[in-house]
């Protein structure tokens, strides 16, 4: 037998393309689908999601600003460097989720895929929800698509990492930024996704994940008056409620949380049009020389 030491690993936070521990120095015990202990996760404060916001806000101006095509590439980069990490994600899929390896490969797999369906939607959501609209007048008018800014996203609790995915990937592949509540009784998988992301192309803030209680994390977030959209994925019924409340002393975007039977089936265009916002332009047309004709 080995007389050899393991090595465990610490998880942190990731905030501001850094990875603090909690402000409050805390952690709580992560255990797999058994009981078994996993490891301690940062039990994130009130501070750390203050944090989240002033990283995501400072974030977003840069990432909002950048192409389309390059948030494709950028998030395609993403996708490769989960590719070559795929045999951590299905141990600590498995885990999590009391999956057999061949399932939780296949989970793996479905959401290495569902990253790059996202990627490849950044220069085209546009022209597919934009686009020149026909008036009655001598008017140009084009509405075109914009990020609303920074959204709270909570993620799925029974679905530690394709579910994740499929309610983070949306969120910046339009252009927004992001304060992720990972999963309560399973949040490995999303603190493993921050490390990804630290060494992709990702700017620091445009993800920022917490782990911890989601009800503690989330309702000041809720009430942040810098935080524009919550997407209440991960949230109970009573705890959506409150939270819509809190949302609404701003005007915050809502989304309500939404049954899902299957997070491996085409999610459709919904998560991507929920944070944008549509921006219209009218220009009056003129006319050229004595024909009269306009453009």
């Amino acid at each position: 037998m080995s007389d050899r030491l393991s090595v465990f690993k610490t998880y942190k936070l990731y905030v501001g393309g850094k990875f603090p521990r909690s402000e409050s120095g805390r952690v709580y015990e992560v255990t797999d689908a058994k009981g078994k202990w996993l490891a301690n996760a940062p039990l994130s404060s009130r501070k750390d999601a203050r944090d989240a916001v002033v990283a995501a806000r400072k974030a977003f101006g840069g990432w909002s600003g950048a192409t389309a095509y390059n948030r494709g590439q950028v998030l395609y980069r993403v996708a490769e460097m989960l590719e070559g990490r795929k045999g951590q994600f299905v141990h600590e899929v498995s885990d999590a989720e009391g999956l057999s390896k061949s399932k939780a490969v296949a989970l793996v797999e479905a959401t290495i895929d569902r990253w790059v369906w996202y990627a490849g939607w950044t220069d085209k959501i546009a022209q597919v929800i934009g686009g020149g609209n026909p008036v009655a007048g001598p008017y140009f008018n084009l509405s075109s698509p914009e990020p609303t800014g920074v959204v709270t996203v909570l993620a799925p609790q029974e679905s530690s990492f394709l579910g994740l995915v499929s309610v983070l990937a949306p969120v910046i592949a339009t252009g927004n930024t992001a304060v992720v509540i990972a999963s309560e009784r399973s949040p490995l998988p999303a603190l493993s996704l921050g490390e990804v992301l630290a060494t992709s192309d990702v700017p620091g803030g445009v993800v920022n994940v917490l782990s911890g209680r989601t009800a503690e994390i989330a309702a000041p977030l809720a009430a942040h008056q810098d935080v524009n959209a919550i997407d209440l994925a991960g949230a109970d019924d009573v705890l959506a409620k409150e939270l819509e409340i809190a949302a609404a002393d701003n005007l915050k975007r809502v989304l309500r949380p939404q049954p899902v039977d299957d997070w491996s089936a085409t999610p459709g265009l919904d998560r991507m049009t929920a944070f944008l916002e549509t921006k219209t332009v009218w220009h009056p047309t003129g006319s050229l020389g004595a024909s009269g004709s306009a453009y």
